[in-house]
């Protein structure tokens, strides 16, 4: 009698835990086209009832002020959380744009500053009250971003009004929104003549011209176009960036104390990966860069794989950084699954990678693929979507994902852009089971980041 009272109560102290965890859990999702960010909490995404529903979302935020004639505006693509959990920095990729109207690429990006305890309140439901401030990210096409303690890191992906021709990273204060530096990046050789553009920037000069506007274009391959930025620490406590450069289709290393010295070329390396890499993510030790192999910018083909890079030999250059290549969403090596943004779990023994092609999610196993093992992709889960307002049953279309801070869910952003809002999809997948236990409707249209918080109340 007294094994079993111990067990009910071990058991109840369990679910005691675990509700004390979803109460105050929220998950933050980029609305993308739709440029507001969604506010979903987990506890009630879990339950049965609101599966398949919206009834989860608490709060629609405005990354921006409407325009005057009462347009939405903002292009919310990417979030990064603070160290403290308060503030959520949203990437805009183009900045505070219409994106009925700005159908091209390059426009000037922005971080959106917002209260996450404001974002994450249904008083606040479709409004700007959780919006602090705008900081310019120096450049075109922002997207990536990495947090340090006293500044921005921003990869921009872009030129001036167009997709090609980015190339530069840049360091921005977080307290005033001043542009500290840039890092910029060597130009491709992609096996013809690029635009006259000297690296590091001469005055007088020209932007890069010509390049292409639209991206597949074989004209592609001269500028790196970097999407997704992390952080990696080396075993000697030397800490370097890492770039997805979709446009030439490898990795950037930049030593971080050389570009916060204010040198201007800190890139030491490139590291080819399979196709261009979109989104990049760092093991919890720092050690570990897996970038997710997305497409290529030069022909309309897509990659199906993701790359692991060691640190250390990255640092050191070494032509075999990258040590290992999964292949993710597919058996078949020919067929494209367009993997988008990884995540490691908080132990860092699983990566998962959203595979918008194929419409499922990977779980790669970190320590197989690093023993160059079969079947380091330990896991499949296909992801479905209920009918839209229209009655058309679209593809799942993933891209985003985030992991629980407890490594028990796994988040995935997705659905396909729409004419019509709200039209995207939450995911949550049980990383226990390995299967989908709720989906969250109506968040956005085309969500591409996501980020989790708790909210201390």
């Amino acid at each position: 009698m007294k094994l079993r009272n111990a067990l009910l109560t071990a058991a109840w102290l369990v679910c005691l835990h675990h509700e004390a965890f979803a109460d105050n859990t929220y998950i933050l999702a980029t609305g993308r086209r739709d440029p507001r960010m969604y506010a979903i909490d987990l506890k009630e995404a879990l339950k049965p009832q609101n599966n398949n529903t919206p009834n989860a979302i608490v709060s629609r935020s405005k990354t921006a002020l409407n325009r005057l004639d009462g347009k939405l505006l903002g292009d919310p693509a990417n979030v990064v959380i603070s160290e403290d959990g308060k503030t959520a920095y949203v990437v805009n990729h183009h900045g505070a744009i219409d994106n009925d109207e700005f159908l091209q690429h390059g426009g000037r990006g922005n971080i959106a500053v917002m209260d996450v305890k404001k974002m994450t309140q249904r008083r606040n439901d479709n409004t700007a009250a959780a919006l602090e401030l705008h900081i310019d990210s120096g450049h075109f096409g922002a997207v990536g971003l990495v947090l340090l303690h006293d500044m921005f890191v921003i990869g921009n992906a872009e030129s001036h009004l167009t997709e090609d021709g980015g190339n530069r990273i840049t360091f921005v204060d977080r307290k005033t929104g001043s542009l500290r530096g840039q890092v910029e990046l060597a130009l491709g050789n992609p096996g013809f003549a690029c635009p006259d553009f000297p690296v590091p920037f001469v005055s007088p000069h020209g932007p890069p011209s010509p390049v292409p506007l639209l991206s597949p274009n074989p004209g592609w391959g001269c500028f790196p176009d970097s999407n997704g930025i992390t952080l990696g620490t080396a075993s000697n406590g030397k800490r370097y960036l890492f770039t997805a450069n979709g446009g030439t289709d490898d990795v950037s290393v930049i030593d971080l104390a050389a570009a916060l010295a204010g040198d201007k070329t800190a890139e030491i390396a490139r590291i080819p990966t399979q196709i261009g890499p979109w989104g990049i993510v760092t093991s919890p030790d720092g050690r570990v860069v897996v970038a997710a192999n997305r497409e290529s910018q030069q022909v309309a083909f897509e990659g199906n794989t993701i790359s692991f890079i060691d640190v250390d030999l990255a640092a050191s250059a070494a032509p075999n950084a990258e040590v290992a290549r999964v292949l993710v969403g597919t058996s078949d090596p020919s067929a494209q699954t367009r993997p988008f943004i990884p995540s490691f779990t908080p132990d860092g023994k699983f990566v998962i990678v959203p595979n918008f092609r194929s419409n499922n999610v990977s779980i790669v196993d970190v320590s197989l693929a690093l023993a160059h093992q079969p079947g380091a992709e330990v896991a499949r889960i296909p992801l479905t979507r209920p009918a839209d307002t229209d009655g058309v049953v679209r593809p799942a279309r993933p891209k985003g994902s985030a992991v629980t801070a407890d490594g028990r869910f796994a988040v995935i952003s997705g659905g396909p852009r729409t004419t019509f809002v709200p039209s995207g999809t939450v995911w949550i997948i049980d990383l226990h089971s390995r299967t989908v236990v709720a989906t969250v409707t109506g968040v956005g249209n085309d969500p591409y980041g996501v980020a989790i918080v708790e909210r201390d109340d």
